[in-house]
């Protein structure tokens, strides 16, 4: 991910900050190291039938620290939110050797400059992520999921209207599309009851529940993966859109792409990185191609803020110079 690794004189790991710190489970928050595994963290958690619904593909091999600054989420975006939603307090390293705290251990922190946020999707450029605090929430009772198959786009985008038009709050809503044509899944959560108006307000929707369900949502979330790993010159681009847009978006990218249809993000996955050129942001590419292209098309109007807080943390601009697509 980002902007092409530049060589540097020194590394700094975070792989031994690898330990919970604090964990209240009744308060429903926890502390921890950046260098955790994000599995563990997960692991952690689930033993109090608690949460972080990031959803990061490459989850397996991610630390807490990695997720967080390339600002990874999944499909439960939807209701969660991503991770600006779910850090309540961070401790990082600034090049000068300070150590900044930001927030705190509780839910609702004194509202002012949360310079957390500034760290999450940074790549690494302004600080070093030592510790970080999350709020965490409680799993649903039971989930379950309803799948629509559509041949045409326009047919799935009315679907999705309605869905978005009604009463329901899904923690997912996602539009898939493969070489069959389209689907779209809506992952509900909470009681039987619930679960029981979902089905009256969704009928003839396939339903996928249990470990058919885990691994639908599994194989959606890591499908970044997957497909890189069997397209190894692959790239995969992050498109913003509005919601009114997501199906144009899907209908002109080749199969296999992926929207999170209630947020406005769309993905496309391409067999070459060529391919991905002009199609957003380049958020996964080949080490050569990340070297040699530019991908983040437009900077925006905050780059120049962007660039004064970078060379205020980081005057030399020594800290994993361009990582952040290229420019910072």
């Amino acid at each position: 991910m980002g902007g092409p690794i530049a060589p540097s004189d020194i590394t700094i790991c975070t792989v031994r900050l690898n330990r919970v710190l604090q964990y209240e489970p009744r308060d429903l928050t926890i502390s921890v190291e950046a260098g955790l595994s994000f599995c563990e963290l997960r692991y952690t958690l689930a033993q109090y039938r608690q949460m972080i619904p990031l959803d990061p593909p490459f989850a397996a091999e991610s630390t807490v620290g990695g997720v967080l600054a390339a600002n990874l989420s999944g499909p439960r975006r939807r209701l969660y939110g991503t991770a600006r939603d779910m850090v309540i307090g961070m401790t990082f390293a600034t090049l000068s050797g300070k150590l900044v705290q930001t927030g705190g251990m509780v839910v609702k922190n004194v509202a002012g400059l949360d310079m957390a946020k500034m760290m999450i999707g940074s790549f690494g450029t302004l600080a070093a992520i030592a510790t970080v605090n999350f709020k965490v929430y409680p799993m649903q009772v039971h989930t379950r999921t309803f799948v629509y198959r559509f041949d045409a786009i326009e047919d799935a985008m009315a679907a999705r209207d309605k869905v978005l038009a009604s009463v329901l709050q899904p923690a997912a809503l996602d539009l898939a599309k493969d070489s069959e044509g389209y689907r779209l899944l809506i992952q509900a959560g909470g009681s039987e009851r619930v679960l029981a108006r979902y089905a009256d307000e969704l009928p003839g929707a396939e339903v996928v529940e249990g470990s058919d369900e885990g691994n639908l949502w599994q194989g959606i979330q890591e499908l970044p993966r997957d497909f890189l790993r069997s397209h190894p010159h692959g790239a995969v681009a992050r498109i913003r859109c509005r919601l009114t847009e997501v199906g144009t978006w899907l209908e002109r990218l080749p199969a296999p792409a992926i929207a999170r249809a209630g947020s406005g993000i769309v993905y496309g996955f391409f067999t070459t990185a060529e391919e991905a050129l002009g199609h957003g942001l380049i958020e996964f590419a080949p080490a050569a191609f990340r070297a040699s292209h530019v991908l983040w098309p437009e900077a925006g109007d905050d780059f120049a803020i962007m660039g004064k807080i970078k060379r205020m943390l980081d005057p030399e601009l020594l800290l994993n110079r361009g990582r952040l697509h290229g420019r910072i």
